[in-house]
């Protein structure tokens, strides 16, 4: 399919952002930065990217300024003097021809069990326990709660004042937007929790008018999420349409633009019978705009990549076959970014054949 008749490289235009295809960088923590400081080989990555036909960045996830907001010493902060070296990496991405959004992050009561760094202060989350019942650091006060909330809009003030063209928050994988969310690890006795998937948004819905408030009603607002965990695979938050419209809607009239869909593979149908995605459902349900990641391009998910294996480019006309459907409205790709900057380019081109295939040893360096 020639890029004149993909439906991947149609311009798309959201309030203030408008960019020049649909195909989206996914965020994937990369761990390089110097003690939370954006490096000149971040800025360099970054640009790759948006040279090689990349629509809109969204970077690996950035910190908000809490203590224990991360657990990699190399993860990047989103404040202080860490926004100078955003600075010249949006200036970087612009140049290029490119658009980029920050993903504002709080891991939450998630350690890495990959690294023995200690965060300065212990992890806090919804509850200290994990879905095994582990204890994983400490509750938060509702005080730690507020001043989160805080932080996340602190944050996108700082984000918009050094030139991002939009905001995204993460809220899936069970970092700790997603704690609050999931009744196995919100296990609190106060206003932040509930019986139902409404009331355990709450926290969310804070986060985002709080972030919307800091950056105004013309500026897109995106909110990633997901049903698995980071070690569970099988879990879900909504298991009918009925319950994913309860945990959408509160967050779409909250002030939420675009919603960030993630799920292993973008193929599989999110409710049986529907062949519509995770994204597909968002977007039917909220009427909102939606995002589709997942294991794009690649032969393999992100499990078995985990396991050493290599993956390669597969056949894209399905997926653009569902984007001029209307299922959703961009398409985020992740580890075939990694292995090739100029994706885009090449698949607007039709050289496929030229396509870099991934290698998990990739990720142990900023190509």
């Amino acid at each position: 399919m020639q890029a004149a008749n993909n439906p991947l490289f149609q311009p798309f235009t959201l309030k203030s952002l408008t960019t020049a295809n649909r195909i989206v960088m996914a965020p994937m923590t990369r761990g390089f930065s110097d003690q939370g400081l954006p490096t000149q080989a971040m800025a360099d990555y970054y640009r790759r990217r948006a040279e090689g036909g990349v629509g809109l960045i969204v970077t690996e996830g950035t910190v908000v300024s809490r203590p224990a907001a991360k657990n990699r010493p190399g993860i990047p902060h989103i404040h202080g003097d860490a926004l100078t070296g955003w600075k010249r990496i949006v200036d970087a991405v612009h140049a290029a021809g490119g658009k980029i959004a920050p993903q504002l992050w709080h891991v939450g009561a998630m350690p890495d069990r990959r690294t023995q760094w200690a965060a300065p202060t212990p992890f806090e989350g919804p509850s200290r326990l994990s879905k095994s019942g582990a204890e994983l650091g400490q509750e938060m006060s509702g005080r730690d709660v507020e001043d989160t909330i805080a932080a996340f809009g602190r944050a996108a003030t700082d984000a918009k004042a050094v030139g991002f063209d939009a905001i995204e928050l993460h809220g899936a994988h069970g970092y700790l937007i997603d704690q609050f969310f999931w009744d196995e690890t919100n296990q609190r006795s106060d206003r932040w929790n509930g019986p139902s998937i409404r009331e355990r948004s709450r926290f969310a819905i804070e986060v985002v008018k709080a972030v919307r408030a800091a950056i105004g009603l013309d500026f897109p607002l995106i909110l990633r999420l997901s049903q698995w965990k980071i070690r569970d695979y099988g879990a879900r938050i909504a298991a009918t349409p009925d319950e994913m419209a309860a945990w959408l809607e509160p967050l779409a009239d909250a002030g939420v633009d675009m919603f960030h869909c993630s799920q292993r593979r973008f193929w599989e149908p999110e409710f049986e019978g529907s062949a519509l995605n995770f994204a597909g459902w968002a977007r039917k349900i909220t009427g909102k705009p939606t995002i589709t990641v997942g294991s794009i391009g690649l032969t393999t998910d992100f499990m078995s990549q985990m396991a050493g294996e290599t993956t390669s480019a597969t056949p894209m006309r399905d997926l653009a076959e569902r984007l001029d459907r209307g299922e959703f409205d961009l398409v985020a790709v992740g580890r075939s970014l990694i292995a090739d900057p100029e994706w885009p380019v090449k698949i607007a081109q039709g050289r496929e054949h030229e396509l870099v295939t991934f290698e998990s040893a990739m990720t142990g360096t900023l190509r």
